[in-house]
């Protein structure tokens, strides 16, 4: 009995070394619909987060061939493309960042990464600065507490980037009714708002403070998923199953959808917890109703449907 128990405990430990080791170098590809009436003119987007400097293939050339093949409008990026640790190089981020800007309008909202890297100098020197450089200078469109309207489309892209005291770990820092306010404005409602927030926590104070939309990554889907279950085992702040782990998510009259992410740092582990791409259409009420689903991408490319 003892050894049939171990011979079974022995099996179930390969195939979750298995899945960990295939599901740590896959991606796959989630759509979603948006309907809105304040929606001017359909559009599609691609929401990227949580790179981490993650390359899929040479210069994330299986990454960069699935976005195309999904045919944007243009990228939106939820933060954390590189990880901010000193001495680490984000060239795999801005080499996949280039080729991305050379293809799509690209508009950046900052992760807590990013952030850090402008905080501390002492700890990072210029790279902050030096990489914020490069971004513009590859045409990026950084919003950092700033928005752009996309007039034609009816739409209006912010990107919050809010104080280190709210990434803080095992707790979710209390916000101030009127902090979002105070960083970002009083949103206009007259047009479809998006809002790049990266981390998922204050997802009630970001649809209080008006947005219809919310795109956020930062928690890796849980790192690790519970199969049948589909929760999120813990966060990057210590918690353990937390509420927003991915997918899409409502608060009255706004939703949010939490990407799963694409990369890994400090515990690079993904377990029934595969990479995630998002894609998104927008599009006017009443309009014809789009595919939704996902796609599977493994290592040697796209693999089917799931």
């Amino acid at each position: 009995m003892i050894n049939l128990l171990i011979t079974i405990i022995g099996v179930l430990a390969l195939i979750c070394l298995w899945v960990l080791l295939y599901d740590s170098n896959r991606f796959v590809v989630a759509r979603y619909r948006m309907e809105d009436a304040r929606i001017k003119k359909s559009c599609r987007f691609v929401v990227l987060a949580d790179l981490h400097n993650k390359q899929y293939g040479r210069n994330n050339e299986r990454l960069l061939a699935a976005i195309k093949e999904c045919k944007p409008d243009f990228i939106l990026v939820a933060g954390d493309m590189l990880t901010a640790k000193p001495g680490k190089s984000p060239e795999a981020a801005l080499h996949f960042l280039e080729a991305l800007a050379a293809l799509y309008p690209v508009y950046y909202g900052n992760g807590n990464h990013e952030h850090r890297l402008k905080l501390y100098p002492s700890k990072y020197g210029d790279l902050g600065e030096q990489y914020e450089k490069a971004l513009r200078k590859m045409g990026i469109c950084l919003l950092v507490n700033e928005h752009v309207s996309l007039p034609e489309a009816g739409v209006v892209i912010y990107g919050s980037q809010i104080d280190k005291q709210y990434y803080k770990r095992f707790r979710v820092q209390k916000m101030e009714g009127d902090y979002l306010e105070s960083i970002l404005g009083r949103i206009d409602r007259a047009g479809y708002n998006i809002l790049i927030a990266h981390n998922p926590d204050y997802f009630p104070q970001y649809a209080e403070w008006g947005a219809d939309l919310v795109l956020s990554g930062h928690v890796h889907g849980g790192m690790v998923r519970i199969p049948f279950w589909g929760k999120g085992v813990v966060s990057p702040g210590i918690r353990l199953f937390p509420k927003y782990d991915g997918g899409l998510f409502r608060q009255g009259d706004s939703s949010m959808l939490l990407s799963r992410g694409l990369g890994m740092h400090t515990i690079p582990i993904r377990l029934f917890n595969p990479a995630e791409v998002l894609v998104v259409d927008l599009v006017p009420s009443g309009e014809k109703k789009t595919d939704a689903g996902r796609t599977d991408y493994g290592d040697t490319g796209k693999t089917g449907s799931v």
